[in-house]
């Protein structure tokens, strides 16, 4: 993807430089359609042989450069510190209105970093718990973490759909089927974000969830780390947690997660329901 973005870059960039370039005088008689085309093989000569020259003749391969400046990220990344912060951060923003989705850039790599890692391991027959890198996109999205979508809020919509305000309920049974397949923005920005009761319990599930997962499977090897590339993150739990686990053990800890994220959401989702049901009384 960032090699994309660079080419993307660098061909618009030259693009835009030879822009107002043309081989022809405005008073010429060639038709338009011609010029342009005439026009647009300098700059498009310009990239094809500077890429040439820089990937076939000097050997450049930027997706080793790329991945080498990621390295320490993914590093980090795969230390119970690194797994909470960037779980944390991503429940953050979500609940400030900002999509997880801008933290890709970053995350993307050293989940693809690790995930790789894992694969080159059991072909190598060295996988073992101590060795294999547990933050990757199977365990943050398929695997154990994010059950109904990012901040863990399944339990959460279930809560909605039975709620005893008409408000909440309604919304509850509406974000219902896209929760099932991980897709949380109807309830995240219907009911979490720049609500202060329901942010505090998001960003506790970022904190807890990656603790408890780390602990039973790094610490505790109870559960397996996933050793597959899975990135259909739409796929309901706990399907997705038997494809990327093969394992009953590792539906446990889903499970686990589970009713960990309910304990955690209830008191706060009670405290909110209890002033929707005030105000609605209010309204008559």
């Amino acid at each position: 993807m960032f090699i994309a973005i660079i080419a993307g870059i660098f061909s618009g960039y030259i693009v835009g430089l030879f822009g107002k370039f043309s081989f022809f005088k405005e008073d010429s008689v060639i038709p338009d359609f011609v010029r342009a085309w005439f026009d647009s093989l300098l700059p498009i000569g310009i990239v094809i042989i500077v890429v040439w020259v820089l990937v076939d003749i000097l050997g450049l391969d930027i997706y080793n450069i790329i991945q080498g400046i990621f390295m320490p990220v993914a590093a980090i990344i795969q230390t119970p510190f690194g797994f909470v912060l960037s779980s944390f951060l991503a429940c953050f923003l979500y609940s400030m209105g900002i999509s997880s989705w801008v933290l890709t850039p970053v995350t993307k790599p050293a989940f693809m970093i690790g995930i790789t890692a894992n694969i080159a391991m059991v072909a190598a027959g060295t996988a073992t718990p101590e060795t294999l890198n547990l933050v990757t996109d199977p365990t943050v999205y398929s695997a154990y973490m994010w059950i109904g979508g990012i901040g863990c809020t399944f339990p959460l919509v279930i809560m909605l759909a039975i709620s005893k305000s008409a408000k909440l309920k309604a919304l509850g049974r509406a974000c219902l089927v896209p929760a099932v397949f991980n897709i949380n923005e109807p309830v995240v920005f219907g009911c979490v974000a720049w609500n202060p009761i329901m942010m505090i319990p998001m960003w506790l599930t970022s904190i807890v969830l990656p603790l408890v997962i780390w602990v039973f499977t790094k610490v505790i090897p109870f559960a397996p780390i996933p050793t597959i590339v899975f990135d259909m993150w739409y796929c309901p739990f706990p399907i997705s947690t038997w494809l990327t686990t093969q394992s009953i053990k590792g539906i446990l800890l889903m499970l686990l997660c589970a009713v960990i994220g309910t304990v955690i959401w209830y008191p706060f989702f009670k405290t909110y329901e209890k002033q929707e049901i005030e105000n609605e009384q209010a309204k008559g």
